[in-house]
Parts: C-alpha cells; structure tokens; sequence
C-alpha cells in the first residue's frame, strides 16, 4: 500500500508536515478500538515514514476522546464464541506473525506483530491524548517515548477478560516501571491516569490537555530541525541492542560507532553550526 503525504484512509489519517509523520488512529466513536484494518493501515503509514527522508519523526496518536482502547469488541467476541480456531479476521488482527521475510541486521525480537517500532531509524514519540488500554497500551510501550495528555488513563484489561500478557509486554513493561510495578499493572488490570504512569516512570511527561497536541509538536519539531538524524538512528539502535548486550559489548560497540560517527556529514555540521552560531543543517549522512 503506498501513500501520500498527506492521505485519509478508512480507520487511521496521515500527514507530514514541518518534517514530522502524524499517525492518527481515526475510529473516535469507537475510542480508536483496534481491527485488522487499522494493523494493515498503521503498519503503511510506518513503512512510507521510514522511507522518506522528509520525515525526522513519528508521532503515534488517536482522534477524538480515546488513544486507542484495544481490540474491537466484535472481534474478542468472535474469538470467544468460536469453536474452530481463530476467524480470519482476527488472525489478521491479533495473529502472532512478523511483518514479512526478517530484515538483515535486524533483531527477530524487533520485527514481531507489534515490537517492529524499535527497528526503524527514526524516533516514534506515542502521543497518548485519552484511554490507553489492552493493546492500546501496548502499543505505546514499543514506541520510544510516551507523552501523555493529563486526561490519559492507562490499563491491560487482560486478566479481567481472561487473558494474558501479550504481545511481549511482560518483557517490555518491567523493563519501563519495573517488576513490581508491571506485576500490579498486570494483576490488577486496573485504571490508572496519567500522573500515577508518569510516577511509575510508563510515560516521559504528563501535558495539560487543552494544549497538549501543541506541546507534543514543539517537542517532535525539536527532534526534526536541531537533532541530527543519523545520530538518532544510532542512538536508537545502541539503546536497544543494549538490552541483550553485556556491558564490553555496548562498550565495543560504541566505540566503533564514535569512529564511525567522526566520519559522517553530521558531525562536520554539528561542529560547524555551533561554532558559526546558526541553526543546524543536518543531512542524516
């Protein structure tokens, strides 16, 4: 599926302006709950922001009141009244795949259903504007940082649907808040709101909610005109790949990637920008 910069589709919109890729979960009556559909959409939009260079950022959020509540109700319904395995709607939806044949020089555990975000090379930034919870909270752990509205409210919902904790986040969460604080998070599947997630270390920042577009923009346009873009690929990469590396391999690793770094466009910009006191011109090479 290929897409313009600035296109409407049936449940998510996309824009790029001032070098930033808004992806907007768009199904507001229904709190942004989550189909197959959405899936195929979001994972386009990803694809065609990672691909062009006039984007320096992401930004993952929903329209209307909701982020995104988790999966649709019809489809768990589905799921529970079927007999036969799963329907095809819901594999598409819920099924447990990567995306296509593994990426070279990519970790598995980065290119699963959902844990695909930690792969690209640009920063994606959840920007968390209303409820957050099932899937919809998983999705926000894969992205790299989460602002969230003061009116979020967060929760797993799993345990009291009979499930369990998907999609890797019993990996991912803990490595956020900590044990304890995901196994309450679990257990409990209870709401909780935006200042609690942000005291539990879940989310980056808590913004007022009249402004908070506005502010999570100002952040992101930071990122995409004064930051340069191959350093935040790397960086990316280095905080990510640490999580399975001892500390000499981190340490081997970066050393590598400084000589690396020494050598790129970027680093002749930064010095130079700085020392001529003008804004930066950062070519991502």
């Amino acid at each position: 599926m290929s897409i313009d910069k600035m296109t409407s589709f049936e449940e998510i919109l996309y824009d790029v302006t001032d070098r930033i890729a808004s992806i907007t979960l768009n199904r507001p009556d229904k709190l942004n709950a989550w189909t197959g559909r959405m899936d195929q959409e979001v994972r386009a939009a990803i694809a065609s922001a990672e691909a062009d260079e006039d984007v320096r950022v992401i930004v993952l959020t929903g329209a209307g009141r909701g982020f995104c509540a988790g999966a649709d109700m019809s489809l768990l319904s589905s799921l529970a009244a079927s007999t036969d395995g799963l329907p095809k709607d819901a594999e598409a939806a819920l099924g447990h795949h990567t995306s296509g044949p593994l990426k070279a020089g990519v970790r598995p555990d980065f290119q699963r259903k959902y844990s695909y975000f930690p792969s690209l090379s640009k920063p994606v930034i959840a920007a968390i504007n209303g409820h957050a919870v099932g899937l919809g909270l998983i999705l926000t752990l894969y992205c790299d940082l989460r602002f969230a509205s003061s009116d979020a409210r967060f929760g797993t919902a799993f345990a009291r649907r009979g499930l369990i904790a998907e999609y890797g986040m019993a990996w991912m969460l803990p490595r956020l808040v900590g044990p304890s604080n995901a196994l309450d998070i679990l257990l409990s599947a209870r709401i909780f709101d935006a200042d609690e997630a942000l005291s539990m270390g879940l989310v980056n920042r808590v913004l007022p909610a009249e402004t908070f577009m506005d502010g999570v923009r100002a952040y992101a346009k930071d990122l995409a005109t004064q930051v340069s873009p191959r350093s935040m690929a790397v960086i990316k990469g280095q905080v990510y790949n640490a999580m399975f590396q001892t500390l000499e391999e981190a340490t081997v690793a970066a050393e590598q990637a400084m000589i690396d770094s020494l050598k790129s466009e970027d680093f002749k910009e930064g010095v130079a920008h700085f020392i001529e006191k003008r804004a930066p011109s950062f070519t991502g090479r």
